[in-house]
């Protein structure tokens, strides 16, 4: 679907730009309200939850969209700072219409987003996007007086959704003698993670804690684990969850400093739910890691690589029936404990296998073998039809030969930029550089 506004994760940008601004967010709370409405079986008026993260512009983009969304009949219900999966669950919980999450997720403070959930607590299909972004173009009116739309805070959001998560954990296990350092990228997650772990017995210690509206994924989170590694030694704890601002992301650290991606957490989760049976297959993106794929052929799990995007990944899970799957950037999906990635319940998912087995998750995840990844840019001049390049083509199979199925590589197109990105995966680092090599040594400029 081409769109004007919507992305792979709803509508971002800079604040104060084109569309993250007061009247965008008004306009866009009216036509979403409009397009629920005709949706909206039933007498009473439709309902929605509105969730932020803890950016300063949230304020703005909250009042903007509860007031489009009021002009439009709809009754908004407000949960305050939590995790984009809490919205997920509490729109289904209070049998909501839709979910809204403001949320740039791991971007700077001075980015931020839209998105929407279903009342399944999934993201919109396309054809709801597209009549929302369509309307966007229309003047905004209001219903009669008193049609209009009422607004009420949910004041225990929060310990709501910190019991669901805890749900997810076996109620004949606990964390007790755990010692874990929650990072919470001064996000969300914020005053809902540590307590998640607490509440099951563990040890917390907490940092990106202490959100002031700019310092979200500051230099914390699951894009800085480097932070957690050195957090987690300095306190002989015995692991460390990262969170990113929004908390649907993850990275882990144990005990001795070594950190663990969404492929690798991923393959965690594959081994606990194997105890309890088959697992049909699991879905990865393009960027999983090729180490992975080997290892599930080598266990007989059906996999496949959906386009990068939880949203992608989700679309295969859906359309195979499947309920586990992950990007390697920490957005991992546990169908059966949640309808959205959510990085505490993915946590709490690994924590269940380490705990039940009583070992550690170096030792759990030891027959994974991650593959070196190294990755280039090259220029590329417009126009250029790099896909059926002659150079390019040669490369290629000098590279598969090269490779003699020990590994794998991927070129595409950046989305920003007259640039390719090129990727090679083999067994070692000196495999897949000179594979690299080959590759970017392509002539791509034209004649």
């Amino acid at each position: 679907m081409s769109r004007k506004y919507f992305g792979t994760d709803g509508v971002r940008g800079k604040v104060g730009g084109p569309v993250i601004n007061a009247e965008f967010a008004l306009k866009l709370g009216y036509a979403a309200g409009q397009v629920l409405t005709a949706q909206h079986e039933g007498n009473n008026r439709p309902g929605v939850l509105i969730g932020k993260d803890t950016r300063v512009s949230g304020y703005m983009l909250e009042s903007a969209l509860e007031a489009g969304l009021s002009a439009a009949g709809i009754d908004v219900f407000l949960a305050g700072p939590i995790p984009t999966p809490a919205v997920a669950y509490l729109t289904r919980a209070l049998r909501l219409d839709a979910g809204v999450v403001i949320s740039a997720s791991h971007n700077p403070y001075y980015d931020n987003g839209i998105k929407f959930f279903s009342a399944h607590g999934m993201k919109l299909p396309d054809e709801v996007e597209a009549e929302i972004e369509r309307l966007l173009d229309e003047p905004i009116g209001c219903v009669d007086s008193e049609k209009i739309g009422r607004a009420k805070r949910i004041e225990d959001a929060a310990g709501r959704y910190i019991e669901f998560c805890k749900s997810t954990f076996p109620h004949d296990l606990d964390l007790r003698g755990l010692r874990i350092v929650v990072d919470s990228a001064h996000g969300a997650a914020y005053h809902i993670a540590p307590p998640v772990f607490q509440e099951l017995g563990a040890e917390v210690i907490t940092i990106g804690s202490n959100p002031d509206g700019f310092n979200i994924n500051k230099n914390v989170g699951a894009l800085h684990p480097e932070i957690l590694a050195s957090t987690v030694s300095a306190y002989r704890a015995d692991y460390g969850i990262a969170l990113d601002g929004d908390a649907d992301r993850i990275q882990m650290v144990d005990s001795r400093g070594n950190i663990y991606n969404g492929d690798q957490l991923l393959y965690a989760v594959v081994l606990e739910r194997l105890k309890n049976g088959p697992v049909k297959g699991v879905v990865g993106t393009l960027m999983t890691n090729y180490g992975f794929e080997k290892r599930m052929n080598e266990m007989g799990i059906p996999f496949i690589r959906a386009n990068v995007g939880d949203r992608y990944v989700m679309e295969q899970l859906l359309a195979n029936g499947w309920l586990y799957g992950g990007e390697s950037s920490g957005h991992l999906l546990c169908l059966d404990r949640h309808t959205t990635g959510d990085g505490i319940i993915a946590a709490l998912q690994v924590l269940t296998g380490l705990v039940r087995n009583k070992t550690t998750l170096k030792e759990w995840v030891k027959d994974l073998e991650m593959y070196s990844q190294v990755m280039v840019n090259v220029p590329i001049d417009s126009g250029i039809d790099w896909k059926n390049h002659a150079g390019l083509i040669e490369a290629q199979k000098q590279v598969e030969q090269k490779l003699a199925g020990r590994g794998r590589t991927l070129i595409r197109a950046s989305g920003t930029e007259p640039k390719l990105r090129l990727m090679v995966e083999a067994e070692n680092y000196t495999l897949a550089k000179s594979c690299v090599d080959i590759l970017a040594n392509v002539d791509l400029k034209k004649a």
